[in-house]
């Protein structure tokens, strides 16, 4: 049934990907332009893919994702698609009336080799782009890299192409960019540094955009996101705090390069160490103190950590999904004496299986780290040696249901259930509820195996 035909004899593939532990760059592209105010995502290919794009978004977030599309034909695939994104930015502006367009391109445009740079620089040329308007770019040619990659790559072309230093003084502006994230998380990484008192920009910010409320009216550019003018901003900040090194660091560093602010690259602040880590960096980059709100949420997670830890000692945990979310995860499994036997990621880059390593340095059992990967290489491993936990997206329901395995929905698509854009998983109170559903997940399956004489009303 379903993935039960996955052999347990694991060959070594180099050319081909089965079950994709990722999806595509315009995807993480699309998202990133979505995090900006009055910003309406472009996507420069053909109108299946923008399809697929805003389909996948829409899914995950149950939220409208408004986008548009050069909607190639035969044509464009054989002579280039100039004259259709040329075109489409003029009606865009004259139709619908964003402040920015943020184009991106597709395997079909990356192919053909289209010059989005040049192409952008005739629309102004041409006077498709209206005055005060803005239209950015970026490369995402979806067969290399993953959603995290084009992410990434719309912030670090965004700040170079809008970010400016104009003081000779830096302000005691902080810019935060929250790596690849929810928009719940989004929130409450702004409340944390609201609570301190420290003024911040973050780019992108999809909180207000994807978990908005129903109001009754169709709104094309909701309330939220990160305005033209704040980006412009960033260039004069005092510091900027990048949440995960694939998805913001590329971006930090750009603007360190360009206006001088200086960057903390930091993992993202899920569980208890690296949130440590992110409200100190706050306290001591801007002199502020840490409230008793901040510090009574902490103790709340180590209260419930120390209370039960009898549940997740000695757990072996599987996970699958992106890698800044995956490295953190992993260091807060670890300091529930759990252990992430398995931690697959289909995003490339040379650093994530030595992030593993270090965190996992300690511990007496074998950690596979492997990235880029796929599920179905970990459905044989686990089908090699079970474990007692899974923690991915959507995907994994089909293992998880195989092998019988008790399983939390966590990370980027989850398109079967409905919480995670309004409920965050990374600051204090996130790793509180993250914690509580890995505790129901285990103590869901202890009481369905329990015999009637061990099936206890007290655990």
């Amino acid at each position: 049934m379903l993935l039960r035909h996955t052999p347990k004899g694991i060959i070594e593939r180099e050319a081909l990907v089965i079950n994709p532990a990722k999806t595509c760059q315009p995807i993480g592209a699309m998202y990133a332009a979505l995090g900006i105010k009055n910003c309406l995502p472009h996507s420069h290919g053909s109108q299946g893919c923008c399809a697929y794009h805003r389909s996948m978004l829409t899914r995950h977030f149950k939220e409208p994702v408004m986008a548009a599309t050069s909607a190639f034909t035969e044509g464009s695939s054989v002579f280039g698609g100039q004259a259709n994104l040329i075109e489409a930015i003029g009606n865009i502006f004259t139709v619908y009336d964003p402040d920015v367009i943020a184009v991106h391109t597709t395997c079909l445009s990356e192919t053909i080799g289209d010059d989005v740079n040049q192409i952008s620089a005739k629309a102004h040329e041409s006077g498709k782009v209206p005055a005060g308007k803005h239209v950015i770019f970026t490369n995402t040619p979806s067969y290399v890299g993953s959603h995290v990659t084009g992410f990434s790559n719309m912030l670090k072309k965004t700040v170079e192409l809008v970010s400016e230093a104009t003081a000779e003084k830096k302000n005691k502006t902080v810019n935060i960019i929250p790596g690849f994230v929810e928009p719940s998380d989004m929130q409450e990484i702004k409340r944390l540094t609201s609570l301190m008192g420290i003024k911040t920009i973050m780019f992108p910010d999809t909180s207000g955009v994807l978990n908005g409320p129903m109001t009754g009216k169709f709104k094309m550019y909701p309330n939220g996101g990160t305005s033209i003018e704040d980006i412009k901003k960033m260039g004069d900040s005092q510091l900027t705090v990048a949440l995960g090194t694939f998805a913001s660091g590329a971006a930090a560093k750009s603007l360190d390069t360009k206006c001088k602010v200086p960057c903390e690259i930091l993992e993202l602040p899920i569980g208890i160490q690296a949130t440590d880590r992110f409200i100190d960096t706050l306290r001591i980059k801007t002199g502020m103190n840490v409230p008793e709100e901040i510090t009574n949420e902490r103790g709340q997670l180590l209260d419930v950590m120390s209370d039960m830890h009898q549940y997740t000692y000695g757990r072996r945990v599987a996970l699958a999904g992106d890698p800044d979310q995956l490295v953190s995860l992993t260091e807060f499994l670890v300091s529930l004496d759990m252990i992430p036997v398995y931690v697959i990621t289909g995003t490339p880059g040379k650093k994530f299986p030595a992030k593993i390593e270090a965190i996992t340095k300690g511990l007496n059992e074998k950690i596979y780290a492997k990235n880029p990967s796929d599920l179905f290489l970990l459905h044989q491993l686990i089908k090699n040696e079970k474990v007692d936990l899974m923690i991915g997206n959507t995907h994994l329901k089909y293992i998880a249901r195989d092998e019988d395995i008790p399983y939390i929905r966590y990370g980027f698509p989850i398109i079967d259930r409905v919480g995670h854009q309004y409920f965050p998983s990374v600051g204090y109170k996130g790793g509180l509820r993250l914690l509580e559903k890995i505790l129901e997940a285990i103590m869901n399956r202890i009481d369905r195996d329990a015999p009637e004489e061990s099936f206890e009303l007290v655990m």
